[in-house]
């Protein structure tokens, strides 16, 4: 028995539209492939400048000018702190650098076990500031900057700000007094109220170092604040 022509017809016809479906799924995903690849691959570069950036030290870490010329983003973001809470930049400064040496990424060293072994960290201190998570958590709450990170320098600056702020606040300690200033930073407010960092020798040392880089680095500001300020780019603070 002949088979009828429809039958082939309508064969052939199924196919071409199969062929047409798949041809048009395929082109489908072709098409979301070229809208998305580009901007994955662009998220992934932005993010790799982002942190290299972020990660990216002065080369000079011994003077505040050099710091400052190196990392002029440093400095608004240190200004911007510094009129919003009423703490010096120098002393700012001093207190990041004692606590991180700006390091972006920056933790307390692991105990050892056994004397060799890595083991724990003493606290969950992290970033230039090394703010324990329930305290950077505090700042957030209270100052609405939900998304701010302890990576970040301009967060971890105005962290510094604001704590300082809550030192003369709550116990008196002047903005103004980088010793007590860091001490109270390191123990909190009502450590340094009870006295705890008084047997605490290599604390008490720390803080004579942040005293006297703060001080050291308010008189360097002298010779180059006016220049920094007159720069093109604080018009973008």
């Amino acid at each position: 028995m002949t088979k009828p022509v429809y039958c082939d017809t309508w064969a052939k016809d199924y196919r071409k539209i199969n062929d047409v479906q798949r041809f048009s799924k395929k082109s489908r995903k072709s098409g979301l492939a070229r809208v998305w690849v580009p901007w994955v691959v662009l998220g992934v570069i932005w993010a790799s400048i982002s942190i290299a950036h972020k990660s990216r030290m002065p080369q000079d870490l011994n003077t505040i000018c050099t710091i400052f010329d190196d990392r002029r983003d440093w400095y608004m973001a240190a200004k911007r702190s510094e009129e919003r809470w009423g703490t010096p930049v120098h002393i700012q400064m001093a207190i990041i650098q004692q606590e991180s040496s700006f390091r972006f990424n920056a933790r307390p060293p692991r105990t050892k076990l056994m004397g060799f072994l890595p083991w724990s960290r003493p606290s969950n201190a992290y970033g230039f500031a090394q703010a324990l998570d329930g305290t950077w958590l505090r700042y957030q709450n209270s100052t609405g900057r939900i998304s701010a990170d302890r990576d970040d320098f301009d967060d971890a600056i105005d962290f510094v700000g604001w704590y300082s702020d809550l030192s003369k606040k709550s116990v008196g300690i002047s903005k103004w007094d980088p010793y007590n200033q860091y001490l109270a930073y390191h123990e909190g407010q009502d450590g340094w109220r009870s006295g705890s960092y008084k047997q605490k020798t290599w604390l008490m040392n720390a803080a004579k170092r942040v005293d006297r880089r703060a001080k050291r680095w308010w008189g360097e500001l002298q010779d180059c604040e006016e220049e920094l300020n007159s720069r093109w780019w604080v018009f973008w603070r």
